[in-house]
């Protein structure tokens, strides 16, 4: 496995679904939107969710890959999600065009990070 580092983000974050986004500030750091025929989804700092989700779950954890992450490159958002899935540590990932995030939730981090770390990603 090429080095790999994994950066823990230290907000904990929300995951909501939103009827529009008129209450959401896109500018703020870490707000994560998504939108398909049939629904708006919202990630966020639990402290920016806004008040009109129609469902929201409090209580994620993030890490980041870091550096930007050519599109060439294959199995690195596998072989970690790959790595939690055997440790029976579920995850919600984002990617951006720079590179991927995963979050778990809080009561799990702890577990996902001493794993990954076992399995060879430098974690800061």
């Amino acid at each position: 496995m090429e080095s790999i580092t994994l950066e823990q983000l230290t907000q904990t974050f929300s995951v909501c679904k939103v009827p529009d986004y008129a209450d959401i500030d896109i500018d703020q750091p870490f707000v994560f939107t998504g939108r398909t025929d049939e629904e708006k989804s919202l990630v966020c700092p639990v402290a920016l969710a806004p008040e009109n989700t129609v469902s929201r779950d409090d209580g994620w954890k993030a890490f980041r890959i870091c550096g930007q992450l050519d599109f060439s490159l294959i199995g690195i958002l596998a072989g970690i999600s790959g790595i939690l899935a055997s440790n029976e540590v579920g995850i919600f990932a984002i990617s951006t065009y720079n590179t991927d995030y995963i979050l778990t939730r809080e009561e799990n981090f702890a577990k996902a990070i001493a794993v990954l770390r076992e399995a060879g990603y430098m974690v800061v």
